[in-house]
C-alpha cells in the first residue's frame, strides 16, 4: 500500500497543479502522512530546474506550517491520550522528565532531526508533547526543513538526475554528517 502512495505521488509531479500537491504533501508529511514530500520535490526540479528554489520554498512552508499542525496534535491530543495511559502506569515523574529534557535539548533535536530523513511528524508531534516554545520550535523548523530542501533544490538544479540518485541514496547520511559538524562546532564553542 506505502508502494501504491509513493507512485500516486510520483504522478503528482506531471500535473499542472503538482506546486499545490507538493505544498500538501509536505504539510500533511509534518504531521501524519508517511510519504515525505521529497518524492514529489525531486521530480518537479528535475522536470523544472529553474524553478527548484521555488519548489523547495513551496516544500518549506508547507512543512513548516504542518509542523505546527503535528505539535497541536502532541500538545492536544497527545496529552489527553497519552495521560490516562500515564497515570495508569504511574509515569508522570517520568513524563516531567522527559519534558524537561526536550525543554533543554529540543532546540537541537528540532535542529538535527529535521535535517535528517527521520519522519518530521515524530519531531513535531514530541515537541507539542513536550509543550516546548511554539515560536522557537516554528523558527528552528523553518532553519531545518528550508535547509533540507533547498540543499536538495541546489543539488538537483546543478547536477540534474545525477543528484536524484545521489539523494535518494545518501542524503540522510550527508545531512547527518552536517548536522553532526553543527553539534560539534557548538560543543567546541561551549568548552574551548
Amino acid at each position: 500500500m506505502l508502494r501504491k502512495t509513493y507512485d500516486h505521488v510520483i504522478a503528482l509531479a506531471e500535473r499542472p497543479a503538482a506546486p499545490f500537491w507538493l505544498f500538501a504533501i509536505a504539510f500533511a508529511e509534518a504531521s501524519f502522512f508517511p510519504i515525505p514530500p521529497d518524492a514529489l520535490l525531486i521530480p518537479l526540479a528535475l522536470a523544472q530546474p529553474r524553478k527548484a528554489f521555488w519548489f523547495a520554498l513551496i516544500a518549506t512552508l508547507g512543512s513548516v506550517l504542518g509542523g505546527a499542525l503535528g505539535y497541536t496534535i502532541g500538545y492536544f491530543l497527545l496529552a489527553k491520550l497519552a495521560q490516562p495511559i500515564i497515570h495508569f502506569y504511574h509515569y508522570e515523574a517520568a513524563f516531567t522528565v522527559f519534558q524537561q529534557k526536550f525543554a533543554q535539548y529540543g532546540l537541537w533535536v528540532i535542529l538535527i532531526k529535521g535535517l535528517t530523513p527521520i519522519p518530521y511528524k515524530i519531531v513535531t508531534i514530541a515537541a507539542g508533547a513536550a509543550a516546548f516554545s511554539f515560536p522557537l520550535f516554528m523558527f528552528a523548523s523553518l532553519v531545518t526543513r528550508g535547509a533540507r530542501f533547498l540543499l536538495e533544490a541546489a543539488l538537483l538544479r546543478k547536477f540534474g538526475e545525477p543528484a536524484q540518485a545521489f539523494i535518494e541514496k545518501r542524503l540522510g547520511f550527508v545531512t547527518g554528517l552536517v548536522a553532526l559538524g553543527i553539534v560539534g562546532g557548538f560543543l567546541i564553542l561551549k568548552f574551548a
